[in-house]
């Protein structure tokens, strides 16, 4: 059986990661989308629900039952040790669920699967997990202003964001391969993807 690629897809908030990982799930990748897992433990009946309850207290649960992501935000952005809690919740239960699809894809034959994860630098697990990590690149001033456009959130917002993000440099020296979205068509873009994908076989 020939070997699967695995890579490690991220970039900044804005940089368009989201749309590289669609262009590689057209061009045959199985994505995983590491974010998404994670809303999914944080729903209502999630399995990271139990334990947020427990180490936060009900007031970080809505009425729906899901945990109340604004309240978290909020809690987590102003206390270090209590991002470090949370992520001690829902990290272990992510990489459970990316494991399993992952040696699923594995079976299923895909020839590359792509781990879509915003924060893969900032994680000292996922760089021994990937073959190769792609960074989706743009200048800082892009982010906030494509940020501000998509989600009508003031400067000062994104860039508290992306403060608590990687910086640029440090997602650059961190990569393999880079796409630098920026000043380019979606046409440009999607040719940019396709030649760097042929490297992960696809």
């Amino acid at each position: 059986m020939a070997r699967v690629c695995t890579v490690g897809l991220t970039g900044g908030i804005g940089s368009g990661k989201s749309t590289v990982a669609q262009m590689l799930a057209e061009l045959g990748a199985f994505v995983i989308d590491a974010d998404a897992l994670a809303r999914g433990v944080t729903l209502a009946g999630g399995a990271a629900i139990p334990s947020i309850a427990a180490q936060f207290g009900a007031q970080f649960i809505d009425s729906d039952g899901a945990m109340g992501r604004a309240r978290m935000r909020d809690e987590v952005f102003a206390n270090a040790a209590s991002r470090a809690r949370l992520e001690a919740i829902i990290h272990p239960l992510v990489h459970e669920q990316t494991e399993q699809l992952a040696a699923q894809a594995a079976a299923d034959g895909c020839p590359c699967i792509v781990f879509d994860v915003p924060l893969l630098v900032e994680s000292s697990n996922w760089r021994r997990r990937v073959d190769r990590v792609l960074v989706v690149d743009c200048l800082d001033e892009t982010q906030v202003l494509r940020v501000m456009a998509r989600s009508a959130l003031q400067r000062e917002a994104v860039e508290k964001i992306m403060v608590s993000q990687a910086s640029r440099l440090q997602r650059l020296r961190a990569a393999d391969s880079v796409v630098f979205n920026e000043g380019i068509t979606f046409e440009q873009l999607r040719s940019e993807v396709a030649q760097t994908a042929a490297h992960f076989g696809l």
